[in-house]
């Protein structure tokens, strides 16, 4: 959804009619959208006059419609002044590079509200999905006007000759600031060097962050390029309260207990974890409490990660864990070290040089029987790191801190922290948006407090928690916004300790292999590509179906509802009305005996009328004995 304040209110996409295609307008007026944004109004025109266009605006702005609309418009008019016959008219013309396989996604849906009247006319296809190599290779056979895809699928299909693009007019590299952290620098290199695309092409840059890897591409790719930019307002960094919890790792799941089943925090939540067993055993403790949650990892088919944000959107569920594994370049404490490394080898260089000169006669005598033994001594060859093991079925186009459309998100939760100032500040950006106020709230590990319970899963990045979250502090101020400290009534929330321990037990690591399996198997149920062999093997499909967790996780009804001795005691606003059981908590001792008053207003017994407390009747029984005599 696009921000009020970021629209342009005096341009209108009507006004645009002497330069986009009436079908694009009535498409535009089918989906609400009247007016254009700030980014839209001065980028459709300047990019319908073939300059190339940098746009640095905030998430939100409505850069991707910036770049669509001249897209669809330009194609439109090459197709128009050529005949059906002719053999250049079906070419593909424009390719859009992602980070992500889920801005892939989004950025096809964008490109389907456009083409709602001339879907026929411009062929559309996504390499971003999860669609096999077969299917994009015959959709690619049919030269689609318009390519999406990362860069790692878009090179390996040019290295393959599969994809053509010697009649490409338009480049849209989108969330510029993100394709290196993503790992795509190498991939993006070999593109622009492998001779892949024609002299002249139109070339778009989008991003929201002006960044090192942003000036880079912009050399690699804009000639004397239109730069517009949206500063964010003084009033954007105010909608955002961002709040840090310094505590233990087992209080981490006692303080997300407490946040969620008291309600402190009102409406939708994402909870952001570092790791995709992290992200299970958050929702395996959720659970023991009947708190409804759902997972985003990298290990999810991209159909599936696209569903779940679909029903998180939709209401279906009020919290949705995220699995943050940002891209290999984004790590602060990483950075550091290397400068430190690099610092360290300049020192002993210098030192080098210097004693160079007496050992250069040594060394040549001795060359060849060090030769020899180095060769001798070779090590042998090294197994796959453990990480590199585990980290093989991820997917690693996979994003969730920008690119994916979460909507109507009151507050960010960073369960583990992120390894980097940028990644915290792309996480935070999910909330206060569209001119809403949002929250955040990051728990941070003390280093004196890393490391003490290993059982409920040591987290190693969490040991550089305070580091990275000095260095967050410090970008946080510089955009003029303060992380406070949330402070919590320590004693009134040490009451749930012993149901959050308790709670804790349950969640094994079995219990969380067993949750992993589980998901897996639902895919390998809901599968399509599976539907076939099902057919010619039914008992593998039984086999599927009955078999059961060996180590099912014990859920305790109990846990579910919060007895009222644990509820908080909040101190009465003076001159407010006083409920009678605020009245009785007031008194300093309540007898056993029952209130005299209770129960006289309503009957006992079959009748109920009367209001007696009689028989069943409901009438009182006169005494025998009074009336003697």
């Amino acid at each position: 959804m696009v921000e009020p304040h970021l629209v342009d209110k005096k341009a209108t996409f009507s006004s645009f009619s002497h330069i986009l295609d009436a079908r694009i307008l009535r498409a535009l007026a089918d989906a609400g959208f009247i007016r254009p944004t700030l980014v839209q109004a001065k980028a459709i025109p300047l990019a319908l006059e073939s300059r190339d266009i940098l746009a640095r605006a905030r998430t939100g702005s409505g850069k991707t419609a910036a770049y669509c609309i001249p897209l669809v418009q330009k194609i439109l008019s090459a197709k128009s002044t050529l005949s059906a016959e002719d053999e250049s008219r079906q070419a593909t013309r424009a390719l859009i590079l992602v980070p992500t396989r889920e801005l892939s996604e989004q950025v096809t849906a964008s490109l389907g509200i456009l083409l709602k009247y001339c879907e026929k006319e411009i062929v559309v296809s996504n390499l971003g999905s999860g669609t096999t190599s077969h299917l994009q290779r015959t959709s690619l056979s049919e030269n689609p006007d318009i390519v999406i895809a990362t860069p790692s699928r878009a090179l390996s299909l040019l290295q393959s000759k599969i994809l053509f693009l010697s009649s490409l007019e338009s480049l849209v590299i989108d969330e510029a600031d993100l394709i290196f952290s993503y790992g795509h620098d190498e991939d993006v290199g070999q593109i622009f060097n492998g001779g892949y695309f024609p002299k002249v092409y139109q070339s778009f840059l989008m991003s929201a962050t002006m960044t090192e890897d942003v000036e880079l591409l912009k050399g690699l790719t804009l000639r004397n390029p239109a730069i517009l930019k949206l500063e964010e307002g003084e009033d954007e960094a105010a909608l955002l309260s961002q709040y840090a919890v310094r505590c233990s790792e087992v209080d981490k799941f006692l303080l997300i207990y407490v946040v969620l089943k008291l309600k402190l925090i009102r409406g939708k939540c994402i909870i952001f974890v570092n790791d995709v067993d992290r992200s299970y055993r958050v929702k395996l403790f959720l659970e023991q409490f009947s708190i409804k949650s759902c997972v985003l990892n990298s290990e999810l088919p991209l159909n599936s990660r696209y569903h779940v944000v679909q029903e998180f959107n939709k209401g279906v569920y009020d919290y949705i864990i995220a699995t943050d594994e940002s891209g290999p370049n984004e790590n602060d404490i990483e950075e550091k070290e290397k400068e430190e490394e690099e610092e360290e080898e300049g020192f002993m260089s210098t030192q080098r040089d210097s004693s160079t000169a007496a050992v250069t006669s040594e060394s040549s005598s001795s060359k060849l029987g060090s030769q020899k033994r180095k060769r001798e001594a070779s090590p042998p060859p090294s197994r796959p790191r453990k990480r590199d093991r585990k980290d093989k079925g991820k997917d690693k186009e996979y994003g969730v801190t920008r690119g994916v459309d979460f909507v109507d998100v009151a507050c960010v939760l960073n369960f583990d922290l992120p390894t980097s100032s940028r990644s915290y500040t792309h996480r935070v950006g999910r909330t206060a948006r569209a001119g809403r106020t949002g929250m955040s709230l990051s728990f941070v590990v003390p280093k004196d407090l890393w490391g003490k319970n290993k059982v409920n899963g040591c987290l190693p990045s969490a040991e550089h928690d305070e580091t990275v979250f000095s260095k967050i502090e410090k970008e946080q101020a510089a955009r003029g916004s303060k992380i406070k400290e949330y402070n919590f009534d320590m004693k009134q929330v040490e009451a749930f300790r012993y149901r959050m321990e308790d709670a804790l037990r349950s969640v094994t690591r079995s219990a969380i292999r067993e949750a992993r399996v589980k998901e897996l198997k639902t895919e390998i149920l809901n599968s399509d590509k599976l539907k076939a062999h099902f057919e010619d093997n039914p008992l593998d499909l039984e086999f599927l179906r009955h078999d059961k967790p060996l180590h099912p996780t014990r859920i305790q009804s109990h846990m579910k509802h919060v007895p009222k001795y644990l509820l908080p005691r909040i101190a009465p606003v003076p001159g407010a009305p006083v409920d009678d059981e605020t009245e009785q908590q007031s008194k300093g001792f309540i007898p056993f005996r029952k209130d005299s008053t209770r129960g006289k207003a309503r009957g006992r017994g079959r009748g109920g009328r009367g209001g007696g407390s009689g028989g069943r009747g409901g009438k009182k029984k006169s005494d025998p004995l009074k009336k003697f005599g």
